[in-house]
């Protein structure tokens, strides 16, 4: 169940996208990585200020779900704070993460208004914040704001764009190509040097991994340790360290399963 912060509307305006922040999605394209334009950034302080006013805030905590894939479509969820997961669950069980997307991006699409059903799922990776736009008033909203509906139509394509590239890494990159290319990735977000190498300070388990790579968490297990024996990378218990990563971009570009 989400828990509201604030029940009533007209959310106060939130710091939009703090220094640093990014998206995490699988995409060979580095100019993609740091995520599309913030929604509300083209806006003036009045244009956002009428926005929020139709904005309902949500906290979650770590683990709480957003949306559920196909649940009643109403709207989009505007991050404030925090990393929201998207996935998609196959008839099978099976989930394929698509991105985490941090903050100043929006989820909830690719139907931004309402009257559908939500295509995939959106769960808290962290605590989060969260301003919820309503399908209705949004239209109204991109009617009166063009700055507004621009921002909403460059953000789908951007989605559109990091989809289509992660269904070609599926298509085309072997498993041990993906997980040296998302390693490489997590290296570029969240690396911090210490003695060993590069400390990735993110808790992402191996079940997190696989599902962004297309793989089983026994696969990802195994891998790590294949990698930790030939001094690639180095784990500690939620934690990995990256060593070498010229064997990592070896491993990206001529790896095969």
């Amino acid at each position: 169940m989400l828990q509201a912060a604030n029940a009533g509307r007209g959310a106060a305006p939130p710091a939009i996208r703090p220094a640093g922040s990014s998206s995490l999605l699988l995409t060979e394209n580095q100019q993609w990585i740091g995520g599309p334009p913030p929604l509300m950034d083209k806006l003036s302080p009045r244009e956002r200020e009428l926005v929020l006013k139709q904005g309902r805030r949500k906290v979650l905590n770590r683990g709480q779900t957003l949306f559920s894939q196909g649940g009643k479509h109403d709207g989009i969820w505007l991050i404030e704070s925090g990393r929201i997961r998207v996935f998609y669950t196959s008839p099978l069980g099976r989930e394929i993460t698509l991105a985490y997307w941090h903050v100043g991006n929006f989820v909830g699409g690719p139907e931004v208004f309402e009257g559908t059903v939500h295509q995939w799922s959106g769960v808290a990776s962290s605590n989060c914040s969260v301003v919820h736009l309503p399908g209705k008033e949004l239209r109204s909203l991109a009617a009166e704001i063009p700055n507004l509906a621009i921002g909403l139509i460059e953000g789908l394509t951007f989605k559109g764009k990091c989809y289509s590239a992660l269904a070609q890494m599926l298509g085309t990159r072997s498993i041990t190509q993906r997980l040296a290319h998302l390693l490489l990735h997590l290296v570029e977000l969240y690396g911090v040097e210490d003695a060993d190498g590069t400390v990735i300070a993110a808790a992402f388990t191996h079940a997190d991994i696989a599902h962004m790579v297309g793989a089983t968490r026994q696969w990802v297990t195994i891998s790590l340790k294949r990698m930790q024996e030939k001094g690639i990378v180095v784990t500690k218990r939620s934690q990995i360290v990256v060593c070498r990563t010229d064997v990592l971009e070896e491993m990206r570009g001529q790896a095969s399963d």
